[in-house]
């Protein structure tokens, strides 16, 4: 089901793998290859879509790997800490608009509570 359109949608997927037939089932296949893409839309969509990492401008020397471990130490507390009330977007968002949420939201102030209201 395409998201944005709601129309239904076919998709043809190719694989490799090491194990002959016999030794495997296509429901197996397949769970290997969910397990997989739930790796890719928890961590790496999550960072592409609220940091837009594939079109940093941060390219030379160890930049661009500090700052996919800051993003990714970034995203990794706020899964942390998460309420299931609000997205990880509208949290980056609120977060990045108010330092003093930064500090309350890593419970390092006096009277915070560890999660980003409105």
């Amino acid at each position: 089901m395409h998201k944005k359109s709601g129309k239904r949608t076919l998709e043809t997927a190719l694989g490799v793998g090491s194990r002959p037939p016999e030794q495997t089932s296509p429901q197996r296949l397949l769970a290997i290859n969910r397990g997989h893409w739930s790796i890719e839309n928890r961590c790496h969509y999550v960072i592409d879509w609220n940091y837009d990492e594939d079109r940093s401008p941060i390219r030379t020397g160890h930049g661009p790997e500090n700052m996919s471990r800051l993003r990714r130490f970034a995203v990794g507390i706020l899964h942390h800490f998460a309420d299931g009330k609000t997205s990880l977007a509208e949290k980056m968002h609120r977060l990045n608009r108010n330092i003093r949420l930064v500090f309350d939201y890593l419970r390092m102030t006096k009277n915070s509570t560890g999660h980003v209201s409105s």
